[in-house]
């Protein structure tokens, strides 16, 4: 059985690097099927991240690129932290009806009385600033960037992935949200961090700050159909 197991785990690294987003993608795609067996079908949302987690858990021996960089400048990690805040301000000013890909649904947290129900939002707090930047990231940048230039990408350096890669890799990305021309902005931005320093942690810092000032944003103003 132990064997087996192994076995199991033992993937291809195109294959491990999917897996987690194509997890979070079916529970999208089955969400109007999945959530009505729900008491209150806004905990689907915690359910997917868990998914999610548990598979880049079981995979984490996989992601050699999430092992902790040396030798990269502190201020790399400034730079990141700024993307993010950049991207931040202009995903919330790109929503524009020609730049929107259909009805945002948005996640709105609130109870009966109007009162947000926190443990919801926590959850999708959490979700939103820690565990979908690094599932993203590692299908986006570490795998996509990569593969585009060279199918046995793990043998290329982020560093020499072409700008080609970061272009096809962000118009990919930009079409996975709603907000189309935010996302191809916000894909440009992590991929060229991604290029620019060689390791995979400095985008996922910058996702997860655009994405957590996102939701503190959201959850102070009520604009929910950015959530």
């Amino acid at each position: 059985m132990r064997q087996r197991f192994l076995a199991l785990r033992k993937m291809g690294p195109g294959t491990a690097r999917s897996l987690p987003f194509f997890i979070y993608i079916g529970f999208l795609v089955a969400g109007g099927v999945l959530a009505p067996l729900l008491p209150d079908g806004r905990w689907l949302y915690g359910i997917q991240i868990a998914a999610v987690s548990i598979a880049l858990a079981w995979l984490a021996r996989e992601y050699r690129e999430l092992r902790m960089p040396a030798g990269i400048d502190p201020g790399a990690w400034w730079t990141a932290i700024v993307v993010g805040v950049v991207v931040f301000l202009l995903w919330i000013h790109l929503d524009q009806a020609w730049a929107t890909l259909g009805q945002a649904r948005g996640y709105d947290p609130r109870n009966e009385a109007g009162e947000i129900n926190w443990p919801l939002a926590m959850v999708r707090l959490f979700g939103a600033a820690v565990v979908v930047p690094v599932m993203e990231e590692l299908f986006w940048r570490s795998f996509i960037q990569r593969w585009v230039d060279r199918p046995d990408f793990l043998l290329l350096s982020p560093a020499r992935t072409s700008l080609r890669a970061v272009c096809i890799t962000a118009l990919l990305f930009g079409l996975e949200h709603t907000l189309w021309l935010a996302g191809i902005v916000a894909g440009i931005a992590y991929g060229g961090l991604y290029r620019r320093y060689g390791g995979l942690w400095l985008p996922i810092i910058a996702h997860g700050t655009t994405n957590l000032l996102l939701g503190l944003w959201v959850l102070t103003t009520g604009n929910w159909q950015f959530w």
